[in-house]
């Protein structure tokens, strides 16, 4: 075991310098994963790196791969942060890169982290068009929704995939080789475990095992409850929102209020909005219940406005309680079928035009004139609202409440208006 563990080659401080940096693979043959990617992306081969956006889930080695297709004498890269940096910064990092190219002859690379937040991605398009430098980005999220049509256009998308388990073992192994530790299988079993493929979190989680073992206090209970609680992945900003969001409505519309409990819980436990959260179960009981319970939307705006007030921890019952109700109970997408269906009607005609009887000031001299339901002793009377056939937008499903308006629309228009 090296007495002279947190040593780095550059002398940065060894004190503050993170394990996962120090141990960056610096030549191809080191990243794991690389041959497999480059037989899917042959430019990845290429002596000099094409524009290019790296597109992967947090620590799928996305800067890792950028300075190694960047490490050859006649590259030189530059990096920029979009998080720190704006156009002005773009500017002088366009100048140092040219200055680079004209008095060196080295072909000047900038590399963008986090490309999907630079707010002036344009800006990039003239030098990207003209081959002034050659422009590599980093995103976390797709870069299809993320990054404009006009950029896109001009680069080339790799995508890296989550790391899978063998992937992190290698690289724990590798990180131990390195590091002259040793740990048994248990111990790494554990690392590789609470990763979530995340291979800066693994290196990590080692380091923490490694400071451990240095304190004489290592043991997988203390190092399970030190590196777990920051092992569950939830990015409010990226595709796994959106995917347990899914998740969660899903299985309330597929009536598992377990399920949906389990998402709702995953959700809290990444820190996602209540009132989010709140807002999706308002919508929920408007196109997944509708009106085969009335009482849906009344619970879930309830929801809304209790969690808008009260907040966690206590927001969570509340959320918990509309949750499982919309879960459980019946369930109707008839309205909104209906508005879906009457838009696209409405989109597809020309201006539909008010009958003269339905106006707010028809005239009075023509022959149609309205008739006012509430005289008469049901409270209906037989009269078009339409100056055309239309199709039958609303079809209530024979379930829930919806029973009873299916059986009174019946009876007064006499025609079945049941969902196909």
């Amino acid at each position: 075991m090296t007495d002279d563990l947190f040593s780095t080659d550059n002398g940065e401080n060894s004190v503050i310098t993170p394990l996962a940096y120090r141990l960056r693979p610096k030549e191809q043959v080191d990243y794991i994963g690389f041959k497999q990617l480059a037989e899917k992306y042959p430019a990845l081969n290429d002596k000099i790196p094409r524009s290019m956006i790296i597109w992967g889930p947090p620590g799928a080695g996305k800067t890792t791969l950028a300075n190694l297709l960047c490490n050859s004498p006649e590259v030189k890269l530059f990096h920029i942060s979009a998080v720190l940096s704006g156009v002005p910064e773009l500017k002088k990092t366009v100048e140092l890169a040219l200055h680079e190219f004209e008095y060196h002859g080295k072909v000047p690379v900038i590399f963008i982290d986090e490309i999907h937040r630079f707010s002036r991605q344009d800006a990039l398009l003239p030098h990207v068009e003209s081959g002034r430098f050659v422009l590599i980005g980093a995103t976390t999220e797709n870069p299809r929704s993320s990054i404009k049509k006009a950029l896109l256009s001009r680069v080339q998308i790799i995508e890296l995939p989550q790391m899978s388990h063998d992937s992190i073992t290698q690289i724990i192994e590798h990180a131990l080789v390195k590091t002259e530790e040793r740990f048994d299988e248990n111990y790494i079993e554990l690392l590789v475990r609470y990763s979530n493929g995340d291979a800066r979190k693994a290196l990590s989680n080692l380091e923490t095992a490694i400071k451990l073992r240095h304190k004489n206090e290592l043991s997988p209970d203390k190092l399970k409850a030190l590196i777990k609680e920051n092992a569950r992945s939830y990015d409010k900003n990226q595709d796994r929102h959106y995917d347990v969001i899914s998740a969660f409505i899903k299985s309330m519309r597929g009536s598992d209020p377990d399920a949906a409990i389990l998402w709702l819980a995953v959700m809290l436990d990444g820190g996602e909005d209540p009132v989010f959260i709140a807002r999706r179960l308002a919508i929920f009981a408007s196109e997944d219940v509708g009106n085969a319970d009335l009482n849906a939307l009344t619970i879930a705006n309830n929801t809304l406005n209790i969690v808008s007030k009260i907040g966690m921890p206590e927001a969570r019952i509340t959320l918990a309680q509309a949750t499982t109700y919309l879960a459980s109970t019946v369930k109707s997408n008839a309205s909104y079928i209906a508005i879906n269906a009457a838009l696209k009607y409405v989109e597809s005609h020309p201006t539909i035009d008010v009958p003269e009887h339905l106006k707010n000031f028809p005239n009075p001299d023509h022959k149609v004139k309205y008739q006012y339901p509430h005289n008469e002793p049901e409270g209906w009377v037989q009269q078009s609202h339409t100056n055309a056939e239309i199709p039958q937008f609303y079809k209530p499903k024979n379930i829930g409440s919806e029973v009873r308006i299916v059986n009174r629309l019946s009876q007064l228009w006499g025609k079945e208006i049941l969902d196909d």
